[in-house]
């Protein structure tokens, strides 16, 4: 099954360059990772962490927060303020659920939220790049090499997706994030 969710995802048709993300680079930290407990999302106007279902927040702060709490390991916090997002199961909100399971222990939900995002946006490189990253986790390197070409085939080339799933590929070894 893995093998061939993989193969079709591989092989999608080439649409226009979207990746699914605001920013080609890891997330800095902020108040957010820095301060704030317990999925708390720092709200700028108000100087002050609050609750991510707070109306006061979009659904763009809600996002960067999910990129933050991921890459700082805070993964099972990155879901509750993915749950609180209003667009529902956009590629960026799908991407991001994918790998917070992976990283939580549940590979098999990481990989249904990759394919899920893919079969919306197949151009959403950092999907890619997270798949691919998971598949060198799997030992199917070969499977994560082709992400990678595709990556690169959807205008990819010298993002931090690429970068960062390349590394992976060439030293067998993923990244913290």
């Amino acid at each position: 099954m893995c093998l061939f969710l993989v193969a079709a995802l591989t092989v999608a048709p080439c649409f226009a360059f979207a990746d699914g993300s605001d920013d080609k680079l890891p997330p800095k930290p902020t108040e957010t990772t820095t301060t704030c407990i317990k999925a708390m999302v720092w709200d700028e106007k108000q100087q002050k962490c609050i609750s991510p279902q707070d109306g006061a927040l979009n659904d763009d702060t809600r996002f960067r927060a999910v990129r933050e709490l991921a890459y700082a390991g805070r993964s099972e916090e990155a879901l509750i303020v993915l749950e609180a997002m209003t667009e529902g199961d956009s590629d960026r909100v799908l991407t991001y659920k994918g790998f917070a399971h992976r990283k939580s222990g549940r590979p098999d939900l990481g990989m249904d939220y990759y394919a899920r995002a893919l079969d919306l946006n197949p151009d959403n490189i950092v999907a890619r790049s997270y798949l691919g990253q998971m598949l060198v986790e799997m030992g199917e390197i070969a499977a994560a090499r082709r992400q990678l070409d595709q990556i690169r085939a959807r205008g990819g080339a010298g993002t931090h997706a690429e970068a960062s799933l390349a590394q992976s590929v060439g030293s067998g070894q993923t990244l913290s994030y």
